[in-house]
């Protein structure tokens, strides 16, 4: 049988990132050692995933971001799916690998082009014939032109086209990547929002371990039980939005589930703590603030930070809150129960840390005027003129210092995008501008313009050079 090639059109979208939407989900699925997670690390572009050549090796769902002409994506790894194995643990990672193709907008089926069709491919295909959502087929290990050719035989399958490709070698990944991007949902605009930015409701996700009070916080401030609150941890399993006015301002609040340490996931709950962390992970996405609670006694743990380093990434407004605090009466512990927070998130100094009990109410006002202040700073944008005034001041007092011989010069500086601010700097040597140098400047930003909460974004453009003839 003739391999099935075709010409792909123009994207039907436009090109640039998707930072401010929330990225496609794609699940890798397929049997046992057919090259799932080196096809993983080949898309995110870096060796995540471990790659052995003894089967089972994934157990788990991985998460990473991965990025191709213009869009990035979220991309997942399952264990190997073999569904009439009687083994419990390969059982568990078909009801996982069932789960991610539940939660992906696409599937890529990975298949092995030198082995041929398996029972096991069969009942995977056979699956994924029952969704209605895209799914790629690929032949991973076809290394050459021969096996590529001899993969025709996964048709047997009755697959509508098959993607020749070697992960390992990165032969045929330039045609399936356009066809996966292709198949992701339609980019939304930035530029046609259904609301306006003035009647739009501020977005606020609640992230934290289990039972740091986030489902509490939000029945507070809706004013009743909107959400389930119970003292055993895991109550809430999925991202729930509630949408409440408080002060005279409409919010959405997203109650995402506890994102807890891997050692305390159990074999009985892996799944539904896999979904959650995915469900937190979007929520983030969606969200213009992410207000990290904790619970004031216990402290910020390593996960916490580790899921306020998510937020910061994706460019969010970030707030500390330490929940609970009716429980710390002494301020001497309150001050110090904050101090060792800031101590635990160093990443993030320019974030507000805020005391509040959500069971009395007491601080939750001033959370949500802290909220409405790193909002206004995430919207914030700076004139050009008024911008480039400042950066001539910087410069004279603290210029760039010169890096392997090479002297910097930055040119000019504009604001080009909000949520969150980014700004551009015209230099010409973008390469020799120290990493130190360019937090000093985002955080000289930050100071001069009062950005507070939002993390800075600034990058270096070298200066286009004019070629004889042309206007400048």
């Amino acid at each position: 049988m003739t391999r099935h090639r075709h010409t792909l059109p123009e994207l039907p979208f436009p090109a640039g990132s998707s930072e401010n939407g929330e990225r496609p989900l794609v699940a890798i699925v397929g049997r046992p050692n057919v090259g799932k997670s080196t096809l993983f690390n080949r898309l995110v572009g870096r060796r995540l995933a471990i790659v052995h050549d003894e089967a089972g090796v994934t157990r788990d769902r991985h998460y990473a971001e991965a990025w191709f002409a213009g869009r990035s994506y979220t991309l997942v790894d399952t264990g190997g799916f073999d569904p009439e194995s009687d083994d419990p643990m390969q059982q568990g990672i078909a009801r996982q690998v069932e789960l991610a193709v539940g939660e992906a907008d696409v599937i890529v089926c990975v298949l092995d082009a030198a082995q041929g069709v398996t029972e096991a491919d069969r009942l995977a295909v056979n699956l994924l014939r029952r969704t209605s959502k895209p799914v790629l087929y690929v032949a991973n290990k076809a290394d050459s032109p021969r096996q590529d050719a001899e993969s025709a035989e996964l048709y047997r399958l009755g697959l509508p086209q098959l993607f020749g490709i070697s992960s390992l070698h990165g032969r045929g990944m330039g045609e399936f990547e356009a066809a996966l991007v292709q198949a992701f949902p339609p980019m939304q605009s930035s530029e046609t929002p259904t609301e306006s930015e003035e009647t739009r409701p501020v977005r606020i996700a609640l992230v934290g371990r289990p039972n740091a009070g986030k489902s509490s916080l939000v029945n507070r401030l809706a004013g009743e039980e909107r959400v389930l609150v119970d003292a055993r941890p895991g109550t809430t399993r999925d991202a729930i939005d509630t949408l409440i006015e408080f002060g005279g301002k409409r919010y959405v609040l997203v109650d995402t589930a506890g994102i807890r340490r891997k050692a305390k996931v159990t074999k009985e709950n892996s799944m539904v703590e896999a979904v959650s962390v995915l469900h937190a992970i979007r929520a983030i996405e969606r969200a213009d603030i992410v207000v990290l609670v904790c619970d004031a006694a216990e402290g910020v743990s390593e996960q916490d930070a580790k899921v306020l380093g998510l937020a910061v990434e994706r460019g969010r407004g970030v707030i500390i809150g330490l929940n609970k605090a009716d429980l710390i009466d002494d301020k001497k512990a309150a001050d110090a129960a904050e101090s060792k927070a800031r101590d635990k998130l160093t990443f993030v100094s320019y974030a507000s840390v805020q005391r509040f009990s959500a069971k009395t109410g007491r601080g939750v006002r001033s959370l949500m005027e802290c909220v409405d202040t790193v909002y206004a700073s995430f919207c914030k944008r700076v004139e050009t003129s008024k911008v480039n005034q400042f950066f001539e001041r910087v410069l004279a007092t603290h210029p760039p210092p010169t890096m392997g011989g090479k002297a910097p010069r930055l040119y000019y500086i504009t604001q080009a995008a909000i949520k969150p601010p980014l700004f551009v700097i015209m230099t010409n040597e973008p390469e020799a501008v120290h990493f130190s140098y360019q937090r000093y400047v985002a955080n000289q930003i930050r100071d001069e313009f009062g950005f507070v909460g939002v993390p800075i974004k600034v990058k270096y453009k070298p200066r286009r050079k004019h070629r004889w003839g042309e206007s400048p």
